[in-house]
């Protein structure tokens, strides 16, 4: 059963008279679930079309009706009707491209409109006409929640005890019962404990329900057994998941081996807020950490920051590249957000980077004219969620430019620390050289480290290591180890940013002093 708020908001829908309803999703198992709910509430009817069987009475099971097999052919047929009831129309979408099919179906709503009757459509995705679009309301069916994938698991589980007991041998003669008794399954499916049931419905959270379907069957059909030791393969799904929805990249625990050099008040820092996430923590009514902005120079470590804040806190890392949040349709960037965000709830605890966060919001502070309010919409999105969020999802958000970032967003309060990254000094830079040095399998002892230091003063930490990297390949070319003085030699060939951009680091120094906190 959909969460009970979907079948209220849907009964509401149809009582208000709403004749055109839009339900964007795949899962036809749950909107058939939901509508016959809401029928058997609302007392109406309930039919259902497909391109394939046409339109038939959906508690008349299977059945095939060719008058009304084309979109027009129903339309036309809704048009002369006149009985409250709901019609459920499966992937009409695509064919609304024809003008035809598209004014019938304007007519049909504005039919229903008078006769009480609703007209369900559903698939994904869902682009509408605008003049369509302008009359259809969408109603938004949430991911499973916990009691919906209870219930599936209670469902599966029942469902392959009942494929795998032993049956009785119905043969007449003597050698085939022996045989069927032999073959037939005699180990029954153990039910997980309540506490591992627990950890096996906090992991399927953020799949939709025929995705958890699947992975339940396929953990029990491996060993006979659902434990919370199949959990992992639980959460591989999911990856999977979020790998195929193209709007986030996971980074496995196990995966995460970034080193960070320097960075002391923002390592100090972390140390202290990590007890948010306490028991004793939650006991006085303390909210975990909300998150933290790492703004300045770019190349100067703050995306590694994001890396190795999941990796000290042993947690995986999810990253959200705002640029892949835009969509050429109306209203499909905010719903990219919304997924993004769900997705991100249901992996909690988690770490969430934000890159480049200033991409998304740079209108948000202004009109918003310029992109139709979109950045605008996305920026106070994001502060309601950040500001209301109640799963253990801590943001590290960066940006290189301050200048683009709304101040509402900057104000105290809205994350819980803005660090500042400057260029590394004299003892940052010398772990950077330890540590690409010693990721490259090179023995830092060497190389004369204080040389390097002082010859890579004003370059980022980005920068000194593509000078190891370009040593290194020079190195191979001619067949000689790598050495102090052919990093040297690759550094003098570099201009670095300091240089190029040396106006724009100035003033952004001057915006951040006494503002944010160096991470020094």
């Amino acid at each position: 059963m959909p969460p009970s708020t979907t079948v209220h908001d849907l009964r509401t829908l149809i009582r208000s008279c709403h004749s055109l309803i839009v339900i964007e999703t795949v899962e036809e198992d749950r909107v058939m679930t939901l509508l016959q709910s809401v029928a058997a509430q609302e007392r109406m009817p309930l039919f259902e079309w497909s391109i394939t069987r046409g339109l038939t009475r959906a508690e008349e099971g299977p059945g095939l009706s060719k008058l009304t097999a084309t979109p027009l052919a129903v339309l036309q047929h809704l048009h002369g009707l006149t009985v409250e009831g709901m019609f459920w129309l499966k992937d009409l979408a695509p064919h609304l491209q024809d003008a035809a099919v598209a004014r019938q179906l304007r007519e049909v709503s504005h039919h229903f409109g008078r006769s009480r009757a609703t007209c369900l459509m559903t698939g994904h995705p869902i682009t509408l006409p605008l003049d369509l679009d302008q009359i259809a309301v969408r109603l938004d069916l949430q991911l499973p929640d916990q009691q919906e994938l209870r219930t599936m698991l209670q469902s599966v589980l029942q469902s392959l005890q009942t494929r795998t007991s032993p049956r009785r041998p119905t043969s007449t003669t003597v050698v085939q019962s022996l045989i069927n008794s032999m073959s037939a399954p005699t180990s029954a499916i153990a039910s997980p404990s309540d506490q591992d049931c627990d950890a096996i419905l906090r992991a399927l959270r953020g799949l939709t329900l025929h995705q958890a379907r699947q992975v339940i069957t396929q953990c029990v059909v491996e060993d006979g057994v659902l434990s919370a030791d199949d959990v992992q393969t639980i959460l591989t799904r999911k990856v999977q998941a979020i790998r195929d929805g193209g709007l986030l990249e996971y980074y496995p625990l196990e995966d995460n081996r970034f080193e960070l050099g320097g960075f002391a008040n923002l390592k100090s820092w972390l140390e202290r807020a990590r007890v948010g996430f306490t028991a004793e923590a939650k006991a006085l009514n303390l909210t975990p950490p909300r998150g933290i902005m790492l703004v300045g120079v770019p190349g100067c470590g703050k995306s590694l920051a994001a890396k190795a804040i999941a990796r000290e806190w042993q947690l995986p890392l999810l990253k959200l590249d705002a640029s892949r949040l835009f969509d050429k349709f109306i209203g499909e960037s905010e719903k990219n957000f919304r997924k993004a965000i769900e997705m991100a709830e249901s992996l909690s605890p988690i770490v969430l980077w934000i890159d480049e966060i200033e991409k998304a919001m740079s209108a948000g502070g202004g009109s918003g004219d310029a992109d139709g309010g979109l950045s605008r919409r996305l920026f106070g999105a994001f502060l309601t969620w950040l500001q209301e969020k109640k799963q253990e999802v801590f943001v590290v958000a960066t940006a290189n430019t301050l200048s683009a970032l709304p101040p509402e967003l900057l104000r105290k309060g809205r994350f819980d620390e803005i660090f500042f990254v400057d260029l590394p000094d004299t003892d940052e830079r010398t772990a950077i050289w330890a540590i690409h040095l010693g990721l490259r399998k090179q023995d830092r002892s060497q190389f004369n480290l204080p040389k390097l230091v002082d010859a890579s003063a004003g370059f980022s930490g980005s920068e000194i290591e593509q000078a190891v990297v370009a040593g290194l390949y020079r190195a191979l070319y001619h067949k000689q180890p790598l050495t102090t003085d052919l990093l040297i030699e690759e550094l003098s060939h570099t201009v670095p940013l300091s240089v190029t951009r040396s106006e724009e680091i100035h003033q952004l120094r001057a915006t951040a002093q006494g503002c944010f906190v160096n991470v020094r």
